[in-house]
């Protein structure tokens, strides 16, 4: 048993100074859950002349990474700098070093977690990573754990807060894309460089980090199908709502005997369907298991204290783990082959929006293009467009099988009498 658990940390950005100030704050909580006092010794910065006001005892700053990772002294490293090629390295040389790890880094995780956890096994070392996904929300440690015994069926969830500000903003106050993006830059919410959450990258790799664990099965990022939010039409949300829907950015990984899928995509929502009512920066998780029903985890995806509040937790995870002499044990090898299902055995609902000619026996005629492939309708609404020579057509269909909805989306598009075929994403929940 140690008196003390020295800790190095990797980055002290927001979240890092985040995890220092609850070490501070909660000392005699986690004390006494560990037995051991948790201490922040080094940390690792850009700029070593930048001020800091940092609570508690005297922190080491360094701007040298094996600083940290070299130190015979620190037990336990929080990575929570981002970056994945160098992080990798840096890592996985710290693990070769018996430093336990705790990490916040959903893009490394995704991309490069079994050559981490391959590592971890090896040097009997422990790899936690709850504030990837989801920041605040204990997804992962509920799945892994809460959930061990249940056979998981479907996740399907917000996890990325800046799509969900952008959408809820577009929907309440009917704000273009673009503007509501700028507002969410100018918050702190968007990164200057957006790109990774709004064209659903983000989601995607955190949707894959959670189809590995839900289902025991190692997936890729590339299994993932992805569509996101650039350029979201603010008439798709006020056509979905007219037909009972709100739209969210949802990922979505599903399991049976055919295999998975899995898909980050924008997706039509009853207004009944407890993630419609998820808003701004919040996110919601959805699990079916064949014994639990449907459960749903539901937070703030980031910010300083949900994610400072998700590495402390694994911190004192892997502390307790240090203890009790049972590190290198947290991690179980996927225990099924990775097996993808294919169009043919995927069937979702669609919400198709286009232009056609205004002239008679159209609706006709496409109706026939999906009736040929067994494709029928849910709701269809219809209704004049800006040219006069033109009708806008927005359609449910009921649930339909991907292979014969993509031939019948590249007949319906080959037709004189349509103009455009402006968006089509997926619909989820509601009758079938």
């Amino acid at each position: 048993m140690k008196d003390t658990i020295h800790v190095g940390l990797l980055g002290l950005g927001t979240v890092g100074t985040g995890v220092i100030e609850i070490l501070h704050n909660n000392k005699e909580s986690i004390k006494h859950k560990t037995g051991c006092e948790v201490k922040v010794t080094k940390a690792l910065v850009h700029d070593l002349n930048k001020s800091r006001d940092l609570p508690g005892d005297k922190v080491e700053l360094t701007d040298s990474y094996e600083d940290i990772t070299n130190d015979e002294d620190i037990d336990v490293i929080v990575e929570v700098m981002g970056g994945i090629d160098h992080t990798l390295d840096v890592l996985l040389g710290a693990i070769e070093n018996k430093k336990h790890i705790v990490s916040a880094n959903k893009d490394l995780v995704a991309e490069h977690g079994e050559e981490l956890f391959d590592a971890a096994v090896r040097n009997q070392t422990d790899l936690y990573y709850e504030a990837s996904v989801a920041g605040g929300i204990p997804i992962i440690r509920s799945i892994v754990d809460g959930l061990s015994s249940d056979n998981i069926r479907k996740m399907m969830g917000i996890v990325n807060g800046t799509t969900n500000y952008i959408l809820t903003k577009m929907s309440q106050d009917g704000s273009d894309f673009d503007d509501v993006l700028k507002e969410a830059q100018d918050l702190g919410f968007a990164e200057a460089d957006p790109t990774a959450d709004v064209d659903g990258l983000d989601a995607a790799r955190k949707m894959t980090i959670l189809s590995i664990l839900g289902f025991s099965m190692p997936t890729r990022l590339d299994d993932v199908k992805l569509k996101g939010i650039r350029g979201m039409s603010t008439a798709d949300i006020a056509y979905a709502d007219k037909l009972g829907y709100t739209i969210k950015l949802i990922g979505i990984a599903e399991h049976d005997e055919e295999g998975i899928a899995l898909s980050v995509e924008p997706s039509l929502l009853p207004k009944s369907h407890p993630l419609s009512s998820v808003n701004d920066e919040y996110n919601a998780v959805y699990v079916y298991g064949d014994a639990v029903g449907e459960t749903m985890f539901y937070g703030p995806g980031a910010g300083k204290g949900p994610t400072a509040t998700a590495v402390v937790s694994d911190l004192i995870a892997v502390v307790k783990n240090i203890q009790l002499g049972t590190n290198g044990n947290n991690y179980v090898h996927p225990q099924h082959e990775r097996k993808l299902k294919t169009q043919a055995d995927t069937y979702t609902k669609k919400y198709i929006r286009l232009r056609v000619l205004d002239q008679p026996g159209i609706l006709m005629e496409l109706t026939r293009v999906f009736a040929e492939k067994e494709i029928s309708f849910d709701q269809i609404i219809q209704q004049p467009a800006d040219s006069h020579e033109e009708r806008e057509l927005m359609m449910i269909t009921h649930s339909v099988n991907e292979e014969a909805f993509e031939e019948a989306m590249e007949a319906l598009r080959s037709l004189p009498s349509v103009r455009s075929v402006d968006s089509v994403f997926r619909v989820e929940g509601g009758d079938e």
